[in-house]
């Protein structure tokens, strides 16, 4: 009832006002022209209130949106099916006692930072690869309202009030370029994959390249046949892992330029090296996507702890 009460409460505060969600992943694939997709994130699915403490997206695909001007400087295959879309991303951050009003020296600050983004999905079926690449821009800092929507939530599930937002990283532009590529490199029928992953970010939240190594096993059809294949059902889990070096991260480091927050995270103290793990069920039928996800990562500061959250996803194709 608390998960259903948090989900509820988060729909009303966008109402009102993947670095985590990551969507673009081929085991996160819905085949046709068309779909709508939500994501939501909570550190609750993990029973802890700190670090990445929740995000969430809207996610739109529909052949209209390849006439978007903004996917001429977007990385694609050439010869290959592409499909395009948009997206709104809201992503929170907090120490560990975020009840607290003084700054917790140490721990992670409050950040919150909201984003659109426009994103385009190439397949490459002949070579079985796959090359995503989105553009995000959008606001990080009091701006984004993550005060108002984490006290609203907490407010109505009765959890502590986080009172150290006053204390939360500036208000600063944000602009981002993402990468996602991906190559398989074995299947057995429709039942287990091996796929290898590569991404990239720049801009001025997040600067880092990763990769890793992505596994899947089930009933699940192949991502490298056509969008237009018919969509049998699918019930599959899969297994990821990365490893991420980390550039740059503004919701540790507070803005490139003109920071003045209260309390950023001094370079000094990041952890360039981070690895995570991220694990889940999918099911998918002609018409339906829904996902059960939980994420792992190792530490993002020297003094921080380990982390971890949950998510779920719920799509339709129409």
């Amino acid at each position: 009832m608390r998960v259903v009460c948090i989900l509820f409460a988060c729909f009303l505060c966008i109402s009102a006002f993947s670095q985590k969600i990551d969507n673009m992943a081929s085991f996160r694939e819905v085949k046709g022209e068309r779909y709508f997709r939500v994501n939501y994130d909570n550190d609750y699915f993990a029973t802890t209130d700190e670090n990445y403490t929740q995000g969430y997206s809207f996610e739109v695909v529909s052949p209209a949106l390849l006439k978007n001007p903004i996917n001429k400087i977007l990385l694609k295959h050439n010869n290959s099916e592409v499909r395009a879309g948009v997206a709104f991303e809201h992503i929170g951050f907090t120490p560990n006692q975020y009840e607290k009003l003084p700054v917790q020296l140490g721990d992670r600050p409050f950040a919150a930072a909201a984003m659109l983004k426009s994103f385009i999905i190439s397949l490459d079926t002949m070579n079985r690869t796959r090359i995503s690449s989105n553009v995000s821009v959008g606001i990080m800092g009091p701006a984004a309202f993550g005060k108002e929507i984490q006290t609203g939530i907490h407010s109505l599930t009765g959890d502590r009030v986080p009172y150290g937002w006053v204390n939360q990283i500036g208000n600063h532009f944000v602009v981002n370029y993402g990468v996602d590529y991906e190559k398989e490199f074995y299947r057995l029928n429709n039942t287990f994959a091996v796929y290898g992953n590569a991404n990239a970010r720049l801009g001025s939240l997040f600067t880092y390249i990763s990769t890793g190594i992505t596994t899947t096993f089930g009933l699940i059809n192949s991502p490298y046949t056509s969008q237009f294949t018919h969509t049998k059902f699918q019930l599959y889990g899969y297994i990821q892992s990365l490893i991420t070096l980390v550039g740059y991260d503004g919701t540790l480091q507070g803005g490139l330029v003109g920071d003045n927050s209260v309390y950023t995270i001094p370079s000094s103290d990041v952890n360039r090296v981070v690895g995570q793990a991220n694990y889940g069920i999918v099911l998918q039928t002609k018409g339906v996507y829904l996902e059960y996800s939980r994420a792992n990562i190792t530490k993002e500061i020297k003094t921080l702890v380990p982390a971890g959250w949950g998510g779920v996803k719920i799509g339709w194709r129409f």
